[in-house]
């Protein structure tokens, strides 16, 4: 019997991507009766379905951002489940904390969806596995040749040289709540900071369920408390919103900044006013796009959102088939 081509089965429908035979979502963009979740993300991972299945990691993250609802399901990395005739795991993403791959199996082929993800170590979270299918489903945030991430260590030196140069300025360093801050503060710490972090108050809930679960991330300090000599050169972490408004007015001439991916376009960096752009991001840049593209070795490779046309165009310079779903409701921008 031939193995059933994967659109028969996993195609696009209101909602998101449906998975026919197994009657479930991955990541749907409305409340649904049976959902997997690849990682924590708002975009990703929303209220209201009635059964989730997501790793322990998010699923916890949920609760802290989202509260109770729904019936849950927790699925450790590697560990198999059938969901009515539907093989179902979950391998690292390596995106944040508890962030996932989907692997599904039926009909004698296997898909992937990577949710979210990144291929560079990250001493917060699991890194990224590679498994081999048939058809690779992968997001494109950063699918144009220009966004190519320099090394991690590079971007922190920066902070840390800014800190010699202006050591009586507080450094402001805007974040996404869940995974950017607490990577942030992971890699200050591993090259070698060790004074208290101030962190804003949005930051802190997520800051201690990462501790919880095991991802040291040293003194932190509620920056609501401190004044602006206590600030004085020192780091504060806060929303990148924080940055505009009366919170900033009680830190000491701020020395702006921004961890992202977007960093790397000059333009976004001005329109923010940001004065110091990091190029820190949790999404896979260009290369290891291509090179993730190689490692699956799947024949075909569909796009769920962002920039899909050039990546697609390379797939088929690679000599495989290319696929855009063209999937709206994933933000692109707030988590780069």
């Amino acid at each position: 019997m031939q193995p059933l081509r994967p659109e028969s089965w996993v195609r696009v429908v209101p909602g998101g991507l449906y998975v026919e035979p197994g009657d479930f979502f991955i990541d749907p963009t409305r409340a649904v009766d049976r959902a997997v979740i690849t990682h924590g993300h708002g975009d990703h991972a929303r209220p209201g379905h009635a059964h989730v299945l997501a790793t322990p990691e998010t699923l916890a993250i949920m609760q802290v951002r989202m509260g109770d609802g729904g019936a849950r399901q927790a699925l450790a990395y590697g560990e198999p489940v059938v969901v009515n005739g539907v093989t179902v795991r979950l391998a690292p993403a390596g995106h944040v904390l508890g962030s996932a791959q989907v692997v599904l199996e039926w009909g004698g082929s296997r898909v992937v969806v990577s949710g979210d993800y990144k291929r560079r170590a990250d001493p917060t979270c699991a890194p990224f596995e590679v498994v081999s299918c048939d058809v690779y489903i992968t997001e494109a945030t950063f699918g144009l040749p220009v966004f190519r991430h320099p090394p991690d260590s590079g971007e922190i030196a920066k902070v840390l040289h800014s800190l010699t140069l202006f050591p009586d300025r507080a450094h402001l360093i805007g974040v996404y709540a869940l995974g950017k801050c607490q990577r942030v503060i992971a890699l200050l710490r591993r090259a070698g900071y060790e004074r208290p972090i101030y962190i804003h108050g949005a930051l802190t809930a997520l800051c201690v369920l990462y501790e919880q679960l095991g991802v040291p991330l040293g003194e932190l300090r509620p920056a609501a408390g401190a004044t602006k000599e206590d600030l004085k050169g020192r780091i504060v972490l806060a929303p990148p919103s924080a940055g505009g408004d009366l919170w900033s007015r009680r830190l000491p001439d701020p020395v702006t900044a921004a961890a992202s991916g977007w960093m790397r376009v000059r333009q976004r960096a001005r329109q923010r006013g940001v004065e110091l752009p990091l190029v820190i991001s949790d999404h896979a840049d260009w290369d290891e796009l291509l090179q993730t593209a190689q490692d699956v070795q799947a024949p075909e490779i569909w796009v769920t959102h962002g920039r899909e046309e050039a990546l697609i165009h390379a797939i088929g310079l690679m000599g495989r088939n290319g696929r855009a779903l063209s999937l709206v409701g994933y933000e692109d921008d707030a988590d780069g």
